[in-house]
């Protein structure tokens, strides 16, 4: 019993480590705007980096799709 409680808890541990880790990374963004060149948005981590990556960045002339890049 106390074997399969440690393997569970460790397998626990383990899975909010990696998510917390994947949350906190931070990439490299950019877009295509319309005349296809690319425009550099910076480094962007988190929350930002994932809202980014859903929605595209909005401008007054539209919205892009973004492509973000580790290191």
């Amino acid at each position: 019993m106390k074997k399969s409680f440690y393997k569970i808890s460790l397998v626990l541990a383990f899975t909010i480590v990696m998510v917390s880790c994947k949350r906190n990374q931070c990439h490299e963004c950019h877009y295509d705007d319309t005349t296809g060149n690319e425009v550099a948005l910076g480094e962007k981590c988190g929350d930002e980096l994932e809202n980014l990556e859903a929605n595209g960045y909005t401008d007054s002339k539209g919205t892009y799709v973004v492509h973000c890049h580790g290191h």
